[in-house]
């Protein structure tokens, strides 16, 4: 994790032994997207579209699409409701897909974090969720989504 109080960033990796369409589509598409995150997902996968994910024992975390470039590239802006500290589109969600020996790398950039508590708490859930990204796409069963 680097950057000043004001812009502090992360990125994490997760190599899935999936096709790049098959992740890709893991990204996008609402039914797909709460089998490894949330319990319910408003996603419109459009510039300017909406991204909208209900995590029951967090809250929900909202922002909108900024980039899709179908099956390589997503960028979408994060935050949680009722968030004084991350609130809805503070922050920006990169994510890039690169095959890798018949696997796909997972590639999750997370910018504009307000400070490095943020940070840490932010890096930890993602890695949990590509976790069970990588669960869900390779065929398995990753639980319950709980804290």
């Amino acid at each position: 994790m680097t950057g000043r109080s004001e812009c502090v960033w992360f990125e994490v990796e997760e190599r899935i032994e999936a096709t790049l369409a098959e992740v890709f589509e893991h990204l996008i598409d609402p039914a797909q997207y709460v089998r490894w995150m949330g319990a319910e997902a408003v996603l419109e996968p459009r510039p300017g579209g909406t991204y909208r994910v209900h995590i029951p024992h967090r809250g929900v975390a909202r922002g909108e699409f900024v980039t899709v470039e179908a099956p390589h590239r997503i960028v979408f802006t994060w935050g949680w409701d009722g968030d004084g500290v991350v609130p809805p589109g503070s922050s920006t969600v990169e994510v890039t897909l690169h095959e890798r020996d018949g696997a796909t790398l997972v590639r999750l950039r997370h910018s504009g974090l307000p400070d490095e508590e943020s940070g840490r708490a932010h890096e930890g859930g993602w890695r949990k969720y590509l976790g069970r990204l990588d669960a869900v796409t390779t065929g398995g069963n990753p639980g319950p989504d709980v804290p």
